[in-house]
């Protein structure tokens, strides 16, 4: 028996497989009006659908409104108890119903043709009531349901949601809608952070930048260190713009030399010209500077060679960027 569940598997994903394959075809002029007739919306696309072809609106309205189509589900039941204010002459509907003659969808249907809200179908049947009212209709029948009674939505759910992801991902093509627009719409996940979040963001900054004169000895660049918690020191001139740099790694050579830290100024030990990173760069530059660099630790400065913060590898966990 444990083979037949194998076999039962794989001749599902073989149906739909099949299904998806003969969606290449249908992208066509109707797909063309369809994506023409959303681009040149006013307001928002408006999804509409009944029991499983509604899970999967839903599911196409979030991919829409967050790949620059801003957009919504409204259930067609509801719809015709209020929720049809909803929806405004500046909107575009996209209607989906496997048959085409949902009956929920159909009762809605005089009112959106009223209000002069463009209709774009996605139907199983292109002679439904649906999809002759359509300005356009998105084809998705299927020849089998992976369901071998015929009569779960499988295969035609399936082909609906790639019909979807389609036209949202040629929407966003078609706007030249970015990764950091992407972003935009999802600041709470760790893409978000990743091209949103600024060096100056989380940086150490004021008190809590660790900074020393290059007349500071070698024991009070140490002190420093020590109380800052970030593993190394700047040194910087009057004008605030950064000398060097000296970090644990450089007290480790430098004790190897026998230098006296009680005397030796800190600018006969330090790196000169030490890698720094500019406040106005992504968290996730910092991040790719200390891993290629094998450090834990950068100084931040503006454009005009100021010392403005310093960042770590503990702040930039902290904040979600790793």
């Amino acid at each position: 028996m444990n083979q037949r569940y194998i076999e039962f598997a794989l001749k599902a994903i073989t149906i739909e497989l099949d299904a998806i394959e003969a969606l290449k075809s249908r992208i066509a002029e109707d797909f063309v009006r369809a994506c023409e007739t959303i681009m040149a919306c006013k307001g928002r696309v408006v999804v509409t659908g009944m029991g499983k072809s509604g899970h999967i609106g839903n599911k196409i309205a979030a991919t829409l409104a967050s790949t620059g189509t801003p957009s919504f589900f409204v259930h067609p039941g509801e719809a015709s108890h209020g929720d049809l204010g909803m929806i405004t002459s500046q909107d575009v509907v996209l209607a989906i119903s496997n048959s085409g003659n949902t009956a929920e969808v159909l009762t809605i249907l005089p009112l959106i043709k009223r209000m002069g809200a463009p209709l774009i179908s996605m139907t199983g049947n292109s002679e439904s009531i649906l999809a002759r009212e359509a300005v356009a209709n998105l084809d998705i029948s299927v020849a089998l349901e992976a369901c071998p009674l015929g009569l779960a939505p499988t295969s035609s759910t399936t082909a609906t949601l790639v019909m979807g992801d389609a036209l949202a991902v040629a929407l966003l093509e078609a706007r030249g809608f970015s990764a950091e627009d992407f972003a935009f719409s999802h600041p709470g996940g760790t893409l978000g952070r990743r091209l949103l979040l600024r060096v100056s963001d989380i940086m150490h900054i004021g008190d809590r930048i660790p900074r020393v004169s290059p007349q500071t000895t070698l024991g009070g660049a140490l002190l420093e260190i020590s109380q800052k918690g970030l593993g190394m020191t700047t040194i910087v001139d009057s004008s605030g713009h950064m000398l060097g740099l000296f970090t644990d790694g450089d007290l480790r050579r430098t004790l190897d030399r026998a230098i006296d830290i009680h005397n030796t100024p800190i600018e006969d030990v330090m790196t000169r010209n030490g890698k720094t990173i500019h406040d106005d760069q992504l968290a996730a530059e910092a991040l790719n500077i200390m891993e290629e660099l094998k450090i834990n630790a950068l100084p931040v400065i503006n454009r005009r060679g100021e010392l403005t913060g310093a960042i770590n590898m503990h702040d930039l966990l902290r904040a979600g960027v790793i």
